[in-house]
């Protein structure tokens, strides 16, 4: 549950309004969860998107680490990210300005628009040097699930969480990648296999999926095996979470997963 604007420290709230000039309006984020605060700062010096974490007692707390992340990574992903324009601590709490992205969600639906536009960035990220500051290793989030996680190791920048609510079309048409909290460094195609049920979710049968991942190199490039090992791990990632948490989206990206599973292992 995220806090209220006036939870923050005061005298995090006069260094932020420094930066910002004079707040006319704040408009609370709909979409979410990694920061305690997330809202649109309607200012005298224009809009401004804050997301505000705040520490533990002796040291970062996940949110807090989420958001060190997203400023490290800020500068290397500036072609296809908002604009971090600055970064405000005190009071045991982090607090990061980007610009504001006016837009939508994209659609993923099949026969969107919006996908050639997805496929455009995911290229653009593919291409993209991963920045020594990305330290997170994206095979150590399936340890768990899977005997060696080798196949998932690598060098490529990784957003890992491109659903449709991180990824805005402004109204000119150009396309934002937000929400870079578990930015990570692995192999390329993983991006495109944690994209999948996402493109499910949106009305995709599995073959269709199957059939625009292809369209990447990274992907056709991948050894079948590899995609194989990752995908029984995700399956059983979500088929584990959703047997001790009740949320419905828990539940239905274990239903997503293992649909895919089925597809892709079983046939």
């Amino acid at each position: 549950m995220r806090t209220d604007w006036t939870d923050l420290p005061e005298a995090l709230r006069s260094e932020i309004e420094a930066k910002t000039g004079p707040i006319e309006r704040i408009v609370p984020a709909a979409q979410g969860n990694h920061a305690d605060i997330a809202a649109t700062l309607f200012t005298s010096g224009g809009p401004v998107f804050i997301k505000a974490a705040r520490k533990l007692e002796d040291r970062d707390g996940p949110e807090v680490m989420s958001l060190r992340r997203e400023a490290s990574v800020n500068p290397a992903v500036s072609e296809f990210a908002p604009r971090l324009q600055w970064q405000a601590e005190t009071g045991g709490w982090l607090a990061l300005g980007f610009d504001h992205a006016q837009g939508r969600p994209a659609d993923f639906a099949p026969g969107s628009p919006d996908l050639e536009v997805l496929a455009k960035t995911i290229n653009t990220i593919q291409n993209t040097p991963c920045p020594d500051a990305v330290r997170l290793l994206v095979e150590r989030r399936w340890q768990r699930f899977a005997d060696d996680v080798t196949p998932l190791a690598g060098s490529a920048l990784l957003h890992t969480d491109l659903n449709e609510d991180n990824f805005i079309i402004t109204p000119d048409g150009r396309a934002y990648v937000v929400d870079w909290a578990f930015v990570s460094r692995g192999t390329a195609w993983l991006e495109l296999a944690l994209l999948i049920p996402w493109l499910l979710k949106a009305g995709h049968s599995p073959q269709e999926a199957d059939a625009w991942v292809r369209q990447f190199p990274s992907w056709g490039a991948a050894p079948a095996s590899d995609i194989d090992l990752f995908t029984a791990a995700f399956a059983e990632q979500w088929r584990t979470a959703s047997q001790t948490r009740a949320d419905s989206w828990v539940r239905l990206h274990a239903q997503l997963t293992g649909r895919w599973a089925g597809y892709r292992l079983v046939g």
